[in-house]
């Protein structure tokens, strides 16, 4: 049993894809990239951040001890961090800059257990097919973009432009497994 800092629909059905039990508890970090930092750095310290906010109240709390997992994704061109869209207009405008070419797509995940905290970085490449602007206007018009990194969710309606991707699907979702599995390999065993 983990406790996941975060309230992601996605980072839920992608543990219980491993089949990992979990509670979720969302952390109520900000969010801001620093100054000179890199993009890679960013999200790898938002992960951490979520994660120790979240073993923070556990422990203000008095919950049981569990492992914490804190995931952050972004989507990144030409050196810039895309976010989220708050609402359709932006969500438009990231599209009409992805569309029809590469981009990064990088998820930090961080560990904490037992007063050891570990963590990975996941870093793929997404290549958006060109979409016209009535393509990005109905897609938009659905709602599936806000909150998502770059204005698109790959497991969803947005799958149908995606041309092809480098690296990790689950990554590319918000919460890299392959890395994942590789921190919890980390944990101490239980007896």
């Amino acid at each position: 049993m983990i406790y996941l800092a975060s309230a992601s629909p996605r980072r839920q059905e992608l543990l219980r894809q491993l089949g990992l039990e979990f509670e979720a508890i969302p952390s109520d970090i900000e969010e801001t990239r620093r100054p000179a930092e890199t993009a890679a750095d960013y999200v790898v310290r938002v992960a951490l951040d979520k994660a120790r906010h979240v073993a923070a109240r556990i422990r203000a709390e008095r919950r049981p001890e569990r492992p914490v997992l804190g995931a952050d994704t972004e989507v990144v061109m030409d050196g810039e961090v895309f976010g989220k869209p708050g609402d359709a207009r932006a969500a438009a405008a990231m599209l009409n800059r992805l569309a029809g070419r590469g981009h990064e797509v990088l998820s930090g995940i961080a560990l904490i257990a037992g007063g050891r905290e570990w963590t990975a970085l996941s870093h793929s490449r997404v290549f958006l097919a060109p979409m016209s602007a009535a393509e990005i206007e109905a897609y938009c018009a659905t709602g599936e973009p806000l909150g998502k990194a770059g204005g698109y969710a790959i497991q969803g309606r947005a799958a149908a432009f995606i041309e092809r991707i480098e690296g990790s699907y689950s990554g590319v979702m918000g919460l890299p497994l392959y890395e994942l599995n590789e921190l919890l390999k980390k944990l101490p065993k239980r007896r």
